[in-house]
């Protein structure tokens, strides 16, 4: 097991939380071997935040994906849910294409692009629609994939946010 320092200092240009504010900082992903996850998230390219070993009882690893200031941490004793109960997880993409293909080529296994032929459909397999949306409608594409445990993986395309976001 490997250990990673880590630094009570703020990342350089990472302003504090302000009063008021709720930043979403983490996500608990149940995982059954950590290891085989750590080796999963790694060849995704998510950037190893920490890996902290406190006896054979406690371990906590954390991942980030690139450009996400939310984390995924994982571990020997920090779930109480099952492993691969996580699922849609959503990852923001500029171009779901590119990072499906990205993610192809890094070992996952990635659904193909899809989008919604009825309400809901991104949460189950039937109502798929193969694809991109039409025009590529922003928040419209979807791809998917899991970790070796199942927790459950969606790329939500999105090329203009909505107002306030």
């Amino acid at each position: 097991m490997s250990s990673v320092e880590v630094s009570s200092d703020s990342a350089p240009g990472t302003p504090p939380v302000k009063a008021g504010e709720f930043k979403l900082e983490a996500v608990v992903v149940p995982v059954s071997d950590v290891d085989r996850a750590k080796d999963f998230y790694s060849r995704l390219g998510w950037r190893l935040d920490a890996d902290i070993a406190r006896g054979e009882n406690f371990r906590i690893v954390q991942f980030t994906p690139p450009g996400s200031g939310c984390s995924i941490q994982f571990g020997t004793n920090i779930a109480s849910d099952a492993p691969g109960s996580a699922q849609s997880l959503y990852l923001s993409v500029l171009d779901i294409a590119a990072a499906r293909d990205e993610l192809l080529a890094s070992g996952a296994d990635v659904s193909e692009v899809f989008h919604e032929g009825a309400p809901g459909a991104r949460f189950h397999d039937s109502g798929r629609v193969p694809g991109p949306a039409p025009e590529h409608g922003t928040y419209g594409s979807f791809a998917a994939f899991n970790d070796p445990d199942g927790n459950g993986w969606l790329l939500q395309e999105i090329t203009t946010r909505l107002p306030g976001r």
